[in-house]
């Protein structure tokens, strides 16, 4: 009976030091997550803010065989600033790219890496977009026909990527940017394709104005 009374007094013992260990372990899993809670709602990083300072396009045409594809060639001037007075932030990828009603019309451009720092710093890139072949919907090959007829083009330049927030030795984890730039250019200075510039050419396309981007993370 003693032998037995012993090995259960061990076991009892090993139960009662596990569950300490459990305890001390969450005590510090909690304490850890209160001081990033108080961290983060001290500092209240917002997310950065992007503005579409131009679209240049070169070229948009589609093929006139029983399948239409879609070529386009232009170049996006995109600039992204850092509103936080004590936080930074790092790009860690950023991908962007054109679309049209929808379709993602050229292919995603990879921006360099980089690091805002706190205080209202700013970037500015301007990537080259390109699509080569890109198949093309029989609604949306009569739109972007009536679109240029019309004489006014909408397309988005969309940013999709990663990014971190930055508080003295302290950084976040991942957050999911993703950026929607609408674009309003003219065709032919509003006349439509049947304007005497019929065809493209130089200033065939112009961009409107610089406009603000919606921002999700």
């Amino acid at each position: 009976m003693s032998i037995k009374y012993c090995d259960q007094h061990k076991d009892c013992e090993r139960q009662r030091l596990y569950r300490r260990f459990c305890a001390a372990l969450a005590a510090l899993v909690l304490l850890a997550l209160l001081i990033v809670l108080v961290v983060w709602l001290v500092l209240r990083p917002s997310k950065p803010r992007f503005y579409l300072n131009n679209v240049d396009i070169v070229c948009i045409n589609v093929s006139s065989s029983s399948s239409s594809l879609l070529t386009v060639t232009m170049q996006a001037t995109v600039a992204a600033r850092n509103p936080n007075e004590r936080v930074g932030i790092f790009y860690d990828r950023a991908d962007v790219y054109a679309e049209y009603r929808g379709l993602q019309a050229t292919v995603a451009t990879a921006l360099p890496p980089i690091f805002q720092a706190k205080g209202g710093d700013a970037t500015v890139w301007a990537p080259f977009l390109s699509g080569a072949g890109v198949p093309l919907p029989p609604y949306l090959a009569a739109a972007l026909a009536q679109d240029e007829t019309a004489g006014y083009l909408l397309l988005t330049i969309r940013v999709n990527g990663w990014i971190r927030f930055k508080a003295g030795a302290f950084i976040t984890g991942h957050y999911h940017l993703r950026v929607r730039c609408p674009a309003l250019l003219t065709v032919n200075d509003g006349q439509g394709s049947y304007g005497s510039n019929a065809g493209g050419g130089s200033g065939y396309f112009k961009f409107q104005r610089a406009a603000p981007c919606v921002v999700d993370l």
